[in-house]
């Protein structure tokens, strides 16, 4: 956390360092859960899907598997070496979302080894466990995120650079572009693209700054332009089908936390539609979108809650709580960091580092947020980073 905090200082930034080690939860009362956590999972049930973590450990990154079922409960299969090394830490020390990812057919799983600079390649069963298929080069220096938009896969470098790769077949993948995007201390953080894979955008958390590549057909990439964002520290976003990202803004504490829309033109340049709308949170820092793209959750790492927006079609966003709570962890310091969202749009799991546990939410036809039990199974404060589920 401390190159954060001291490139922070040097820019004279004003607004909190938000996401990172020295994150602070106000108490907040333990809220009801729905159903309780089976001790055993057995009998006849089978996996619908998984939920991954990666431990970042500088001895030996590992990804943890979990098995997922239809109500939404979790069974831990086990921990997966990823033949890489992380950089340790304690909370969310990479700054960044998508340090892991699934492929669409959810057959692959990519992960970053930050400490090695190197992405991971595993094959997923039906059964969610893992088999490694080999690593690769990232390109760079500290890969923190990563994005997978039909055969290319693309990874943001902690020294502000994005290598392009193609992924064919049961191959690993294969190099086939490089561009570097400035300075590292501009502090790369996402990385995302358009469904069609033309644009590529990254969040530069410490300059509060937006890049827009595009990529050639060859899967050449060039800058087409950067722009301040709405508000400080742009962190996580998604991207919806009509070319509109919707990011969260890391900018400290209650109530700085914000969301802003934009809309992509002409791929190349961005408009803001809804600017730095407050979460009334602390540290609002990943963000993902339901399938259906009506609504949009962030999480507020200080603040131990989930904020919730529904989606117009033309990405401008209302607050689906006055207060910013749309969802709120189970008991204290859970401190939620990356999520994601079921492939069947049922279900919300999140990282949660301060208790070492997988948060689940089900996920209402209105956006409303239903808190599940938790699930055990990491170690807490521990460097963990990323969340990929399906």
């Amino acid at each position: 956390m401390k190159r954060y905090v001291s490139r922070v200082a040097a820019l004279g930034a004003v607004w909190l360092a938000a996401c990172g080690d020295n994150v602070t939860q106000p108490h907040l009362a333990a809220p009801k859960t729905t159903a309780a956590v089976q001790d055993q999972i057995g009998g006849n049930r089978h996996a619908v899907g998984g939920v991954y973590v990666s431990t970042n450990a500088t001895t030996g990154n590992a990804v943890v598997a979990f098995a997922r079922y239809e109500d939404g409960a979790l069974s831990k299969i086990g921990e997966f070496s990823t033949g890489g090394l992380g950089t340790g830490g304690g909370v969310d020390p990479l700054e960044s979302q998508g340090a892991l990812v699934v492929s669409g057919d959810h057959r692959r799983l990519f992960v970053v080894n930050a400490g090695s600079n190197s992405i991971s390649t595993f094959g997923v069963a039906d059964d969610a466990s893992l088999s490694l298929l080999g690593t690769v080069s990232s390109g760079g220096s500290v890969p923190l995120s990563i994005t997978v938009v039909g055969n290319r896969l693309y990874v943001l470098n902690g020294d502000n650079s994005i290598s392009g790769f193609a992924v064919e077949g049961n191959d690993l993948p294969r190099p086939i572009s490089h561009l570097s995007l400035g300075a590292g201390s501009d502090g790369p953080s996402t990385i995302s693209a358009t469904r069609n894979g033309t644009t590529l955008f990254v969040t530069q958390r410490d300059v509060s700054a937006i890049d827009v590549i595009t990529v050639g057909a060859s899967g050449q990439l060039t800058v087409a332009s950067r722009r301040p964002s709405s508000g400080s520290g742009p962190f996580g976003f998604a991207v919806t089908a009509r070319d509109q990202l919707i990011v969260s803004e890391a900018s400290g504490a209650a109530p700085n936390g914000a969301v802003s829309s934009y809309q992509l033109f002409g791929g190349a340049t961005l408009s803001t539609v809804s600017g730095s709308l407050s979460t009334h949170q602390a540290a609002t820092c990943w963000l993902v979108l339901t399938k259906n793209e009506r609504f949009a959750y962030a999480a507020n790492a200080g603040s131990g809650s989930i904020v919730g927006y529904s989606v117009s079609r033309d990405g401008s966003l209302s607050a689906l709580d006055a207060d910013g709570r749309t969802g709120v962890t189970n008991g204290t310091g859970a401190t939620p960091l990356d999520m994601d969202i079921t492939n069947d749009g049922k279900f919300l799991y999140v990282l949660q580092t301060g208790t070492g546990t997988i948060g689940a939410f089900a996920i209402g036809n209105s956006g409303s947020l239903t808190v599940l039990p938790d699930t055990p199974g990491l170690s807490a404060k521990a460097g963990f980073q990323g969340l990929a589920a399906f």
